[in-house]
């Protein structure tokens, strides 16, 4: 273990202005100035939330009456978090690349959630039940039924179910359009760790997550309207239907699998628990991502594929590290942040983040940290070439006047 230590819009002028004022006193892209970072990383080398987390295995930082870590913690990955602050108080592997399995219906969540009233009604058709993966968990959406879009969210946090997702999915366009989004919003929020290929988190090549990036997509989801509401929902009524004879089938209740919320299995409930999702596959193993409150704390765990074989491991590991964290979260120092994103660029060829198809989902960082409201690095490189060219035309009209 290594013990690390609706206002009116501004103008472009105004925005070039405010961007150039924070990028003298916020940490801003930059060039390394030699062929290495800080950190040891080549130039170009992406370091999110801090060079500590970019390195591999256990990072905390105790101080005087910290407590220990817990004991056992077998997750191939795992993270605990301060919601409000950002503040990581530990993590191991934070940034180490695995199946997400359901846990990538988080990002799902914050890419499509917003984009319909609850309230709104969709009658389903077959074709958006098609391309559902073999063995999928699924709510029982039936072609043919009416839901309301809360109806679908409930099924896929409640029930993960993969059907309700690939409806929404549908609603929002497409199955690609909406991983598309997806992909656009995890880079936007600085999750560079993960790569989209199924909006359902089902086992496909290549799709990948991490502790560090689904903790970020949880805390952004905690952050905005009816997230919250829908991953502490522990049992809710589901819309039936008619079955293959036709007959009619009524409503029926689904619970949530999140045994920290609901407490089946002998796991218990977690005092303050707030949700947030499970998951599992083959490739992925056990996942959660785990958040609770006590006071005005919130704090965050996430736990990637234990590898104990103790019954119900990614639960009680996730017990154990919010346990830690309340008791660690005020002691501890911090080994990285949730709140900033730090790329090294080559000087030889600059480059900057894509800009997003989505706009930003505000959270509760520091408004220091969130400095913009308006795609900020869509702006920024808008804004720089504004300032550059306002202040060569100034610097050249004076020079015109001194030569008169």
């Amino acid at each position: 273990m290594t013990v690390s230590g609706p206002a009116r819009t501004p103008s472009l002028w105004s925005r070039a202005a405010v961007l150039t004022a924070v990028c003298l006193t916020v940490s801003c892209p930059a060039a390394p100035a030699s062929a290495h970072g800080d950190d040891g990383h080549a130039p170009g080398r992406t370091v999110i939330g801090g060079a500590t987390l970019a390195r591999p295995g256990v990072h905390v930082l105790p101080k005087s009456g910290s407590p220990a870590l817990p004991a056992g913690l077998s997750a191939l990955s795992w993270l605990v978090a301060d919601a409000r602050t950002g503040q990581v108080l530990a993590a191991k592997d934070a940034h180490r690349a695995l199946p997400p399995a359901s846990t990538l219906k988080t990002l799902f969540a914050v890419t499509v959630l917003p984009r319909f009233a609850q309230e709104t009604t969709h009658t389903v058709t077959e074709d958006e039940l098609s391309g559902i993966g073999a063995g999928s968990s699924r709510v029982g959406v039936q072609a043919g039924q009416t839901y309301t879009v809360a109806d679908l969210w409930r099924g896929v946090f409640l029930s993960s179910g993969n059907d309700a997702v690939h409806v929404l999915a549908r609603m929002n366009g497409s199955v690609p359009l909406t991983v598309s989004q997806m992909q656009a919003k995890a880079r936007m929020l600085g999750a560079d760790d993960t790569e989209v290929v199924s909006p359902d988190g089902y086992d496909a090549p290549g799709q990948v997550s991490s502790a560090y990036d689904l903790t970020l997509f949880a805390r952004a989801g905690l952050a905005t309207p009816y997230f919250a509401g829908y991953t502490s929902t522990a049992t809710a009524m589901f819309p039936g239907g008619t079955d293959s004879r036709g007959r009619e089938v009524p409503p029926f209740q689904i619970q949530n699998t999140n045994r920290l919320l609901t407490g089946a299995d002998g796991v218990g409930t977690y005092p303050g628990i707030i949700g947030v999702k499970n998951g599992y596959t083959t490739n992925a193993g056990n996942t959660l991502i785990a958040a609770a409150q006590r006071g005005d704390r919130t704090l965050i765990a996430t736990v990637m594929n234990p590898q104990s074989g103790v019954a119900q491991a990614v639960y009680k590991e996730a017990r154990a590290l919010l346990d830690w964290g309340f008791e660690a979260a005020g002691v501890n120092g911090s080994v990285g942040t949730l709140n900033t994103v730090t790329r090294a660029v080559p000087a030889s060829a600059p480059r900057r983040p894509a800009a997003a198809a989505l706009a930003p989902v505000m959270t509760t960082a520091p408004a220091a940290e969130s400095a913009t409201d308006w795609n900020g690095w869509a702006w920024s490189g808008a804004a720089g070439a504004l300032v550059a060219a306002a202040a060569g035309t100034v610097f050249a009209r004076r020079r015109y006047l001194r030569s008169r």
